[in-house]
């Protein structure tokens, strides 16, 4: 089950919402296990066993470390802790991966290849499975209090608006959340406005322009064109803020809905300068957590120069693995450690000498480029397709050309894409607040009403409008299958 569904829109939310309010308190955590385990299971079914088995493996991880914290024990049930949690992802995730590669290194000196049975990779593992390792690992550091009650670390693993898609929540964040909280009016209110917003970027923008990338992409090489390449690669750069910067938007808001209150996940990541700044605005929640519990404990940038960048070039491989078990994903993850190097060397003090606008094409070329390697099924693809962006292309335009994929409803969808991809709506409030304290007094009588009139009116427009998309049969890829 997906939030951007019928059934979880009229069905699953209202039904969870009705209740989870008339419940009372002490029996709410309870409810939302339930329910969280219900929409795991909708779709995984069998597979929600395994997230039990975390949920109960990491309880007891946590009981054991804060019982032995005093002596060496408490490191080895850590080291059980990463090693079962990782060998859950290892096994279900990176399984095929391994062997097939393993089968052609050694393939001339085996009497045959490994067959193994291709391995269901449950939808979600990489988010709870990094929620888990943190809880664990903070309790170890003495970060946060053990936690005794296992239907609150099972709501912690398992809780949905987060479950499928992140953000990762660290059990810091809302342990007290988890134990007490409150859901006011407003925050109900913000966290609805907030989901539709999400819910409109993921139908509207990133659906609509999946199309023409996903297309694009299915292009045989020899017949992609310059403008073509370009077209997909543009297209599929807004479906993947779109989507994943609308899910973050959607699950935060759900959190809110319920008394949760969720980390930002993404902070208009396209207007980067740099690479860096890249990664400080794009999927803060796994940057975060790849600085928190592996840079830092690899020594972080206190270990001399060298190890500093063997540390970024490690940290951002894993962090292409954690994508997707690919070569193309750890492709990816090299090349924003590769640059991230070169930006410490003396690339980001040349650049910051040069135009700002020339900052932000560097930033932006940079990452398309590297979502080629995110995107493409194969490396042999990718490199094709960046032949083809760079004036190599083979197609002569004639059986595909740039007039099948670019409609109408496509270029509004670009033009809204680019603009929403940048901070146009903070811009637009922010002058709102201030012409309402000044002489649009004389003009409307209550400024504010106006405003929230308008705001209104625009959710339900948007709501509207992806609901009719949804009930339509529009495209609507899931395209955190792989994660």
């Amino acid at each position: 089950m997906v939030f951007s569904s019928i059934i979880f829109l009229f069905l699953f939310l209202p039904v969870t919402l009705l209740i989870h309010f008339p419940i009372g308190k002490r029996f709410r955590n309870l409810f939302l296990l339930f329910a969280s385990l219900f929409f795991y299971a909708w779709g995984e079914t069998f597979y929600v066993l395994i997230m039990l088995v975390s949920i109960s493996a990491n309880y007891l991880f946590g009981l054991m470390i804060d019982k032995f914290r005093s002596s060496t024990r408490a490191k080895l049930f850590l080291g059980f802790a990463v090693t079962v949690n990782l060998g859950l992802l290892v096994a279900y995730k990176y399984t095929n991966f391994l062997v097939n590669n393993f089968n052609q290194i050694f393939s001339d000196v085996l009497a045959g290849p490994i067959q193994v049975d291709p391995v269901h990779l449950p939808i979600g593992i990489s988010f709870f499975t990094f929620q888990a390792l943190s809880y664990v690992i903070d309790v170890y550091r003495n970060e946060v209090p053990v936690q005794k009650n296992p239907l609150n670390i099972g709501l912690f693993i398992s809780l949905f608006p987060q479950l499928i898609a992140g953000p990762i929540v660290r059990y810091s964040d809302i342990a007290q959340q988890i134990i007490s909280r409150k859901t006011s009016l407003n925050d109900f209110a913000e966290g609805i406005e907030r989901f539709i917003f999400g819910l409109g970027k993921k139908v509207l923008i990133a659906n609509s322009v999946a199309v023409a990338a996903d297309k694009i992409f299915a292009i045989p090489s020899e017949h992609l064109t310059f403008s073509l390449a370009w077209l997909g690669i543009i297209c599929y750069t807004l479906q993947i803020y779109f989507d994943f910067s609308g899910y973050s938007d959607m699950a935060i808001g759900l959190g809110r809905m319920f008394g949760f209150h969720f980390l930002e996940n993404f902070n208009y990541p396209y207007i980067s300068r740099s690479i860096r700044e890249f990664w400080k605005r794009w999927h803060i929640s796994l940057s975060t957590w790849f600085r928190d519990y592996l840079y830092i404990p690899l020594g972080g940038s206190k270990c001399g120069t060298f190890r500093t960048y063997m540390n970024l070039v490690t940290v951002f491989f894993l962090c292409g693995l954690w994508h997707g078990a690919s070569w193309n994903f750890a492709i990816w993850g090299l090349m924003h450690g590769l640059f991230l190097v070169l930006e410490r060397i003396g690339l980001e003090k040349l650049i910051n000498r040069i135009w700002s606008p020339i900052r932000y094409i560097y930033s932006l070329l940079v990452v398309m480029i590297c979502w080629v390697f995110f995107r493409a099924e194969t490396l042999p693809q990718a490199i094709s397709f960046l032949g083809a962006m760079f004036g190599l292309a083979q197609g002569d335009g004639i059986i595909h050309h740039t007039g099948l994929y670019l409609d109408n409803e496509i270029i509004l969808t670009m033009i809204a894409g680019t603009i929403f991809s940048i901070p146009v709506l903070p811009w637009v409030q922010k002058q709102w607040g201030t012409l309402s304290t000044t002489d649009m007094k004389n003009i409307f009588c209550r400024p504010e009403s106006v405003s929230a009139v308008t705001s209104m009116l625009t959710l339900v427009l948007i709501f509207l409008a992806s609901v009719m998309s949804l009930a339509a049969g529009a495209y609507n890829p899931f395209i955190y299958f792989r994660f």
